[in-house]
């Protein structure tokens, strides 16, 4: 595993991390026995940035990451969200629905003070009217939280967190060979401030796999069953956003492309972490399997300019006018 720079504190994290929202249960259904597992195979690998959510489970991904650790954080760094559910998204965001949020995850993953505490995907109007980044400044000078950022669904909100919020230490952004205006929109501006980048669902669902195919099916609580359209949230957290078949379509076209010697879901996470305005990449995983894979796309060698130029051009001509939903 190889490590990066995060953020102004240049803080030393794996280049590939765990997206833990599986983990909650929540559309994959992971026994707590096999998220053990995955997390211990996950430290192993040298993993050592874990990306999770007070509402990945109603708490249970935080509750079994603390269980799991037992407050034995020193080498890891734990970023966790708030800002959804009931009771506080869209437009509830005060010290009074904040901060018992805030308490339940400190004692979910029973540490003292939370290393990241990213705002998860608010509104725009929500960010602009800046009460909630005042209540977590007030939670950092208390030491409950020692950073704070914000995990966004458009580019026009990660612009404006940049420019309008100075102390911003990161953005969680999706980010993948289907979703590339964060290059030009994005990147530049990222690392003149130092605000370090978060990429998230990187395989675009599981489409970036490879594995699809137009017959396929899902659970009737997985997401990709039950969102594949944008019924219950922002239809870019599914498939990235493209019609499924679409995005089996164009995955297959892929495969013409991708370098022969790489599986297919460690030649995206490969494209990844080519752009060195890219902190880690957070892939989630419901299989021990598939943390192995995934961890060892740090060690693969950089694509070649001429499969960045292919795949930059393949996304302009054949992909991003299909992508649905706020980008």
């Amino acid at each position: 595993m190889h490590y990066r720079s995060f953020g102004r504190e240049r803080i030393e994290i794996s280049e590939v991390g765990l997206g833990c929202w599986q983990i909650g249960g929540n559309w994959a259904e992971v026994e707590e026995s096999t998220a053990r597992d995955i997390l211990r195979t996950s430290l192993d690998r040298g993993i050592n940035l874990l990306d999770t959510a007070d509402v990945y489970g109603a708490g249970r991904s935080e509750s079994i990451i603390g269980d799991y650790l037992g407050g034995k954080t020193d080498d890891l760094f734990i970023a966790t969200k708030v800002g959804r559910g009931e009771g506080i998204y869209p437009d509830n965001y005060t010290a009074d629905t904040i901060r018992p949020r805030i308490e339940d995850s400190l004692r979910r993953l029973k540490v003292e003070a939370l290393d990241l505490v990213q705002t998860h995907c608010i509104p725009l109007e929500a960010m602009e009217e800046g009460s909630t980044y005042q209540v977590l400044r007030d939670l950092q000078r208390e030491g409950k939280i020692i950073r704070f950022g914000a995990s966004v669904e458009t580019m026009e909100e990660a612009n404006w967190a940049i420019d309008n919020i100075p102390d911003l230490y990161s953005l969680q952004i999706i980010f993948n060979v289907f979703r590339q205006k964060p290059i030009s929109d994005l990147f530049d501006q990222a690392k003149a401030k130092q605000v370090g980048i978060l990429a998230r669902v990187p395989l675009a669902s599981g489409l970036l796999t490879g594995k699809f195919t137009p017959e396929s099916t899902f659970g009737e609580g997985d997401h990709r069953t039950f969102n594949k359209d944008g019924e219950a949230f922002n239809v870019g957290e599914t498939f990235a956003g493209l019609p499924f078949l679409k995005g089996v379509e164009m995955a297959n076209a892929l495969k013409a492309m991708k370098e022969p010697s790489m599986p297919m879901a460690q030649w995206a996470l490969r494209w990844i972490l080519d752009f060195d305005a890219v902190s880690t990449v957070i892939p989630g995983a419901s299989k021990v399997s598939q943390i192995e894979s995934n961890a060892a796309a740090s060690s693969l060698e950089s694509l070649s300019e001429e499969t960045h130029q292919e795949l930059r051009e393949f996304y302009e001509n054949s992909i991003k006018d299909h992508i649905r939903g706020p980008y």
